[in-house]
């Protein structure tokens, strides 16, 4: 019987695993520093269109109280967008280390875990910048008092940035949350739809939360997304469950 495709592909010592590791590691800085070099080279550019435009859109004010507080911002947004460029070879790397100790099966299902939750990832994250990270600022230029001037710190913009556009890549993650707790069977279908009433009122809680805003419309549009990603959790939870044995 051929067993080839129920074994790894190959067996390493502990310091064979260590000279591995350290060989992915080497190859996703390099990766990391081609990003920044040719992200760098267009510095003004990426920080008209990935920090400044949702500003610029809200016509909110930035300000700076440091001296060297633009020259750091510069190196903070080059360095971040080179991670979210670099994002796929680092992603590569990490799978080149641990695909050779996984069966066949089990490396068919890592990938495909690690693929839909990155995508799921940068969905959210390209929800939070498109439509929660602009909502939110233009909340904060109409919410204003007439006798206090709104000049945000732009340390503090970037900041707020970069922790909604994290916290809204995370709740993407929803799906593929319930993928992994059906595979395991923690969590059933039966139990989701079961508890979907209760769960239509924590995501319109959650979105009230989200967006600051007291337009119910602007709410709706956050909790429809949310609800979407439930229900779609629920058809998940249904394909990938364990089946009852007969």
């Amino acid at each position: 019987m051929n067993t080839t495709a129920q074994e790894p592909v190959k067996e390493m010592g502990f310091l064979d695993h260590l000279e591995e590791l350290r060989r992915r590691l080497l190859y996703s800085v390099y990766g990391l520093l081609v990003a920044c070099c040719i992200i760098g080279y267009f510095g003004d550019e990426i920080m008209n269109i990935v920090l400044l435009q949702p500003a610029v859109q809200a016509k909110v004010k930035l300000q700076n109280i440091e001296p060297f507080g633009q020259t750091f911002l510069y190196f903070k947004v080059i360095f971040l967008t080179s991670i979210i460029a670099a994002f796929p070879w680092v992603l590569y790397q990490i799978w080149s280390f641990v695909a050779p100790g996984l069966y066949m099966t089990e490396r068919k299902w890592a990938l495909r875990i690690t693929i839909l939750t990155s995508i799921c990832f940068l969905l959210g994250v390209a929800f939070g910048y498109y439509y929660l990270i602009p909502s939110m600022l233009d909340y904060v230029k109409d919410f204003a008092n007439p006798n206090i001037e709104n000049n945000i710190h732009v340390g503090s913009y970037f900041s707020f940035l970069v922790n909604m556009m994290l916290a809204s890549g995370l709740i993407f993650e929803l799906p593929m949350v319930t993928f992994v707790l059906a595979r395991l069977g923690m969590v059933t279908s039966a139990t989701m739809t079961k508890y979907r009433r209760h769960a239509i009122v924590v995501i319109l809680i959650l979105a009230a939360i989200i967006t600051p805003s007291p337009d119910p419309v602007s709410q709706l549009m956050v909790a429809v997304p949310l609800w979407i990603l439930y229900e779609v959790s629920v058809v998940v939870a249904r394909i990938v469950q364990p089946k009852p044995a007969v």
